[in-house]
């Protein structure tokens, strides 16, 4: 645990801006899809979560998405729109719910900075537990097929690992360009674990080689693939405007990849 927070703290330093996201927004105002705020009960704790349907006839899986070290951003729920679009419930909670002046989540920060320290400062437990009443809220809803997978980003990608860890009812677990914890929780993962990083972020793929050797000491499903050319969090620049061509193809190949093991749960 404590080199895993360890790894929390230097994202706090080393994570890119996720500067403006009006390109995200305006996707958003564009979906056909319905979407929706919900308040999702966590003891006193209320979660406040976007959640966007697919046009689909029967019952679907579902996806939990997890934000990046700023917070729930216009380009989250953007991700969470797009899975709708290819046929998933996708569910994106705000994980700093409650933690802002007056009682309110990302939106009630004065600035990135202070969204990525608070973000930074959330309890484990709390994450968890929160986590937990959001993928019982989504699975049982009548739309759902009770399946569900957990995706995240960066910050996001590191509590993916460690939420799957937590939870043995997950589906799939899709971790982008996020750390894994320590071996004495990877033993209580049941989910096969997607990885998706970047070739252009030494940080990060420093741990890559001793998650591979822990997952297959303790028999875990892990695969790891490292996209050329791309920077951390290509996911998110590869679709900006001005996306560089490295980090736009990643974003592709990553996309693709996603979805077709998504299809497989």
């Amino acid at each position: 645990m404590k080199f895993f927070s360890l790894l929390i703290s230097l994202l706090l330093i080393t994570c890119s801006s996720v500067g403006a996201q009006d390109w995200a927004k305006a996707k958003l105002e564009k979906s056909p899809r319905h979407s929706e705020w919900v308040t999702v009960k966590e003891g006193e704790r209320n979660i406040r979560s976007f959640i966007t349907y697919p046009e689909v006839k029967g019952k679907a899986p579902s996806v939990v998405v997890i934000h990046e070290i700023f917070g729930l951003s216009d380009w989250v729920r953007s991700v969470a729109d797009q899975l709708a679009a290819a046929g998933y419930i996708a569910i994106a909670p705000d994980l700093l719910s409650g933690t802002a002046s007056g009682g309110g989540g990302t939106d009630g920060f004065s600035g990135e900075d202070a969204v990525r320290k608070a973000v930074s400062g959330l309890p484990p437990e709390q994450i968890t537990k929160d986590l937990n009443a959001v993928t019982s809220y989504v699975s049982k809803l009548p739309a759902a097929n009770g399946k569900v997978a957990v995706a995240g980003f960066c910050w996001g990608g590191g509590q993916t690992f460690r939420f799957a860890s937590d939870n043995p009812n997950i589906r799939k677990a899709f971790v982008f360009y996020g750390s894994a914890p320590e071996e004495a929780e990877l033993k209580r993962i049941v989910a096969p674990v997607e990885g998706f990083y970047a070739e252009n972020d030494a940080r990060i793929n420093a741990t890559i080689d001793q998650t591979i050797a822990s997952m297959k000491k303790l028999g875990k499903q892990y695969k790891p693939v490292v996209y050329k050319g791309a920077g951390h969090g290509f996911m998110r620049a590869g679709e900006a405007p001005d996306a560089k061509a490295g980090n736009k193809e990643a974003r592709s190949k990553a996309w693709k990849r996603w979805l077709e093991v998504l299809r497989k749960m």
